[in-house]
């Protein structure tokens, strides 16, 4: 018996990162916007979720949580949520299976120390790709959502 509406999940990527990375803030805009079924393999992470949805009463509002290959917790990130995420381990595996095909027109990154945001990610100088140096601030950010 099916219980909710019916899933499929499309696309399974796995990223493997050494301590002290930081990817994100990731996202997708529609028609490719993405939930995300997130766990961590081996390793563990801080994981940083962003609420990106116009209407809500928690726009523009992050939630941190844990997850390691120790508490095999998972996460379900729905469309309209920027997601990011630093290892806190070496040789962390993290697994990410999506609802959509990736879209690099349609990829979009919201900046990981934006002071509009004020996630305090623990760390003062995290290994940052360029691209995600360079992404959209907060304040100039129109949510297609």
């Amino acid at each position: 018996k099916v219980l909710g509406p019916k899933i499929q999940l499309v696309q399974d990527n796995i990223s493997c990162s050494k301590k002290n990375v930081l990817r994100g803030l990731h996202f997708q805009a529609p028609p490719f916007e993405q939930s995300k079924l997130i766990q961590v393999l081996k390793g563990k992470v801080i994981d940083v979720v962003v609420d990106l949805r116009t209407g809500s009463k928690t726009f523009g509002k992050h939630m941190k949580i844990e997850l390691s290959s120790d508490n095999c917790k998972q996460l379900w990130i729905p469309p309209g949520f920027a997601h990011g995420f630093l290892t806190l381990e070496n040789d962390t595996l993290f697994s990410y299976k999506c609802t959509n095909q990736y879209s690099k027109n349609h990829e979009m990154d919201l900046l990981w120390n934006d002071e509009n945001l004020n996630i305090d990610w623990g760390i003062e100088n995290p290994i940052v790709s360029e691209k995600d140096k360079r992404a959209e601030k907060f304040k100039e950010f129109n949510s297609p959502f």
